[in-house]
């Protein structure tokens, strides 16, 4: 059983920064790309950020210039760097790995609000 561990949500203002993190704890996962989506409230889940391990990134259109995303393969993390948020950024962010066994794995969600 593999398991997404997300943490480093939480509540800031307009212009600042926040960071999430995602480890996978469990045993014989072989994960390929590790990512991030959000979904805000009457909103679709949409992606944030994606990175194939030892290969590309991708971004939304909407977080580009403002959010990098960092693995460790070794290590199966994943960190979001979110500077210069928006209220609408305001979302569940969800933890996302690909994994070559097990398919697509899921965090539980981790909760982004930025208001003043």
């Amino acid at each position: 059983q593999v398991q997404l561990v997300e943490s480093g949500g939480g509540l800031v203002q307009p212009g600042g920064r926040l960071r999430l993190s995602c480890a996978a704890s469990g045993s014989r996962f072989n994960i390929y790309a590790m990512g991030w989506y959000r979904q805000a409230p009457g909103k679709q889940r949409e992606l944030v950020a994606r990175t194939q391990i030892g290969g590309s990134t991708n971004y939304g259109d909407s977080v580009k210039g403002r959010f990098t995303i960092s693995s460790v393969s070794a290590k199966n993390t994943v960190s979001l760097q979110m500077n210069n948020l928006k209220p609408e950024d305001t979302a569940v962010y969800f933890c996302n790995a690909d994994d070559l066994g097990l398919g697509g794995l899921w965090g539980q969600g981790t909760q982004v609000t930025v208001s003043s």
